[in-house]
């Protein structure tokens, strides 16, 4: 329990800062966090880092990562870019004669999307012209608020499992007392920034920060079990690896962004 004190309180710290500053400075720090996330991903699916495969999966997810507007360039077609990475990794199928199989490459194509995507719209929002920080804040707070109420209401009166078969522990009493707490922690931002966070999207975003962001901990959470692991890697002692902690967010972020309750603009 210390080791995960000690590393929450370091780890929380740092992102914090790098969240406050922005910028090139929060880009590196998801950058880091992508790349140490598709790396357990790759090796969950029993391949090493330096596999043609996985490299092509690292190439993928780094393009739809790229911040292209921040950059100044053009963005590439999202459709072309998606099946010149489908093309790549089934060529590998034909090279490695089925040592690579095809489910293989569709893992890796998934992969380079769910972690790609995910941390290219957290970027997004932090970036965005008008409340980036509040809006990031926001969302983190809410999604974390999420955790927090379900983790002490499903301890204190949780009696009904939510899905046993995937996470055992997760109760229906918790999971809505992590969606009430969620809403109240983004109402709450509302109250501060009316101006940038009206009540009714402040409830919203609270709402799929909760919903959205158990859902994200459950496919994990069933997606470890198909693998038969506890953790998806040991970079963060105590809370295991960088998609174990950050499941919720690549699935919040991108909803957020494509349901437009963040403006990018």
């Amino acid at each position: 329990m210390k080791q995960r004190i000690v590393t929450g309180v370091i780890g929380g710290a740092v992102f914090v800062l790098m969240t406050v500053l922005g910028g090139w400075y929060y880009y590196g720090l998801l950058l880091l966090l992508a790349i140490t996330g598709f790396g357990e991903y790759a090796r969950m699916n029993g391949l090493r880092w330096h596999h043609p495969a996985s490299l092509i999966g690292f190439a993928g997810m780094f393009v739809v990562l790229i911040p292209w507007d921040a950059l100044g360039l053009a963005q590439p077609n999202a459709i072309h870019t998606l099946w010149l990475l489908l093309f790549l990794l089934l060529t590998i199928t034909v090279f490695t004669k089925n040592d690579m199989t095809i489910d293989g490459a569709a893992l890796l194509l998934l992969g380079a999307l769910y972690v790609g995507y995910g941390f290219h719209a957290m970027f997004e929002v932090r970036n965005a012209d008008s409340h980036g920080l509040l809006m990031s804040c926001a969302a983190f707070g809410a999604i974390w608020a999420s955790d927090i109420g379900a983790y002490f209401v499903g301890r204190t009166i949780g009696k009904h499992k939510l899905w046993p078969s995937i996470s055992p522990n997760k109760t229906i009493e918790g999971s809505l007392g992590g969606v009430v707490l969620s809403m109240a922690v983004a109402v709450m931002f509302s109250f501060a920034a009316p101006d940038a966070i009206h009540l009714d999207k402040a409830l919203m975003i609270g709402l799929v920060a909760a919903v959205a962001g158990q859902l994200g901990d459950l496919i994990q959470s069933a997606y470890k079990r198909v693998r038969g692991i506890k953790d998806t890697g040991a970079i963060l002692p105590g809370h295991g690896g960088v998609l174990d902690r950050c499941d919720s967010w690549l699935v919040v972020f991108p909803l957020l962004v494509m349901t437009g309750l963040v403006p990018l603009s």
